[in-house]
């Protein structure tokens, strides 16, 4: 009997926003394994620290953030290799991916690797996006609404259309691209219905207009534009 691998959601970093599914398995696990960046402590492993079991084998895998895709290939076979090796001795092994494991999630990744030699579940987690509105306190989409999320790596025109053609967006990856995210949405005449929300539900959380944003944007950091109303009011 080999183990199964759980892709756990962990949600946008709050701890207690952590379902019970997840904790429940995290608690029981044997194995824990989690994404960091190279030399850096994993921001998923810090969401649920209190609950790994100790003596619980970690897996970290470590993953480049550089424009190539190649090094990050590397790096995930590298860690299905040693997640592989643990389910074949029959142990389950938990894998922690920050906010859903299958919306921008890096579990993805694992699970192309894994999923067809050995028995994978997954467990969905709170998105970022669905965070940022409460933050925000501005619904997303309300009856026939269209919402669209985009990367801001998009080109300007992809970002341009994307934006033109939903009646609410989430602007996801800001980082770098922030001026140009800006610049698009000031051509479009938006920025007014624009949101800024950054580290939802953590301690340094910040939401105010895009306007008032600051010149620079973390990774975990997004732009909710809101062209509608609530139809009721």
């Amino acid at each position: 009997m080999t183990g199964t691998m759980y892709g756990v959601g962990l949600g946008p970093g709050a701890p207690d926003l952590v379902t019970l599914r997840s904790a429940r398995l995290i608690g029981a696990a044997q194995v824990i394994a989690y994404p960091t960046l190279a030399g850096a402590p994993s921001f998923a492993r810090s969401i649920v620290a209190d609950l790994i079991p100790p003596g619980a084998t970690e897996i970290a895998i470590e993953i480049p953030m550089v424009r190539e895709r190649g090094p990050a290939q590397a790096a995930y076979d590298a860690g299905a290799a040693r997640i592989a090796e643990e389910l074949a001795q029959g142990r389950d092994v938990v894998t922690l991916c920050e906010g859903d494991p299958f919306l921008y999630g890096s579990f993805m990744y694992l699970h192309a690797r894994l999923a067809p030699r050995f028995r994978v579940e997954i467990v969905p987690g709170v998105t970022s996006m669905t965070a940022a509105s409460a933050a925000a306190r501005r619904p997303l989409a309300a009856r026939d609404e269209v919402f669209t999320v985009l990367p801001a790596p998009l080109s300007d025109d992809a970002l341009t259309a994307g934006i033109a053609g939903a009646d609410s967006v989430a602007i996801m990856k800001l980082g770098r691209h922030l001026p140009k995210v800006r610049r698009v949405l000031d051509a479009l005449g938006l920025t007014d219905r624009s949101i800024y929300v950054e580290r939802a539900t953590l301690g340094s959380e910040t939401v105010c207009p895009l306007a008032e944003a600051p010149e620079k944007a973390p990774y975990f950091s997004m732009i909710l534009v809101l062209k509608g109303n609530d139809p009721w009011l």
